[in-house]
């Protein structure tokens, strides 16, 4: 069995018993398991976690996109960074900073969109999370669990809309969050980040007009408290400290 908490040791034993080798990896961090489940289990999976008396997942929380194309790769530096300057760090060409042509590929990840689902067991006051990813990057397909759980329609709508990934069965899988006439998907790490037109409302013509976006990209690197003498307490320096 894999090594988890002591909270956590009679899921992940029933997780083992009634799904078997559909669980293609379990982990465990900071007290949450993640189940990674393969596409062609996804939805038989969702079944038995919902029916099984062992597991008796009632209720899907919350369904998200993930697209891992430049996982790990960061805008700025902190630790290691001058202590001086809003610039410090900062690579101008880090993610959603380029030009629609040179936009990144995905070619060196083995599979670069998932879906993680969270689920609540009311029966066993249980949490367990979920994850899949899909086997196609050109068309991330995965069946819908709209079947299991009615409440994971617009959260599918959601993923549809911002990462392109379809589910299949889904019976109204159109977007949510942005126009209907909009092109791309926002929350993909290949989507520049000033988009590629602005819209607004036209007096005169009465309608939604689309224009080319004019302003330019810009970094924001967060604020880092730093272990140095701007930040000792008070009682330090009055030698008050125990």
């Amino acid at each position: 069995m894999t090594a988890t908490s002591r909270a956590n040791q009679a899921l992940a034993r029933a997780l083992e018993d009634v799904l078997g080798s559909k669980v293609e990896r379990l982990d465990e961090h900071r007290g949450q398991l993640t189940a990674d489940i393969p596409a062609e289990h996804w939805l038989d999976v969702a079944w038995q976690l919902r029916d099984e008396p062992q597991l008796c997942f009632e209720q899907l929380v919350d369904l998200c996109g993930i697209d891992f194309l430049g996982y790990g790769d960061d805008e700025w530096e902190t630790a290691e960074a001058s202590g001086s300057g809003f610039s410090r760090g900062v690579d101008a060409l880090g993610p959603g900073r380029f030009s629609w042509q040179e936009r990144p590929e995905a070619a060196e990840i083995e599979h670069r969109f998932a879906v993680v689902v969270h689920l609540l067991s009311l029966r066993h006051n249980r949490r367990l999370r979920l994850r899949c990813f899909a086997p196609d990057d050109e068309l991330p397909l995965l069946p819908s669990l709209i079947e299991v759980w009615a409440s994971v329609s617009w959260y599918e709508r959601e993923a549809f809309d911002l990462f392109g990934i379809v589910f299949e069965g889904h019976p109204d899988l159109r977007r949510i969050l942005t126009d209907y006439g909009f092109m791309g998907h926002p929350f993909r790490k290949d989507f520049p980040l000033i988009g590629n037109v602005s819209v607004r409302y036209d007096q005169d013509k009465g309608r939604v007009v689309y224009e080319p976006v004019e302003i330019e990209p810009r970094v924001l690197v967060p604020r880092v408290v730093r272990r140095d003498s701007r930040y000792v307490d008070e009682k330090l320096d009055n030698g008050d400290a125990r």
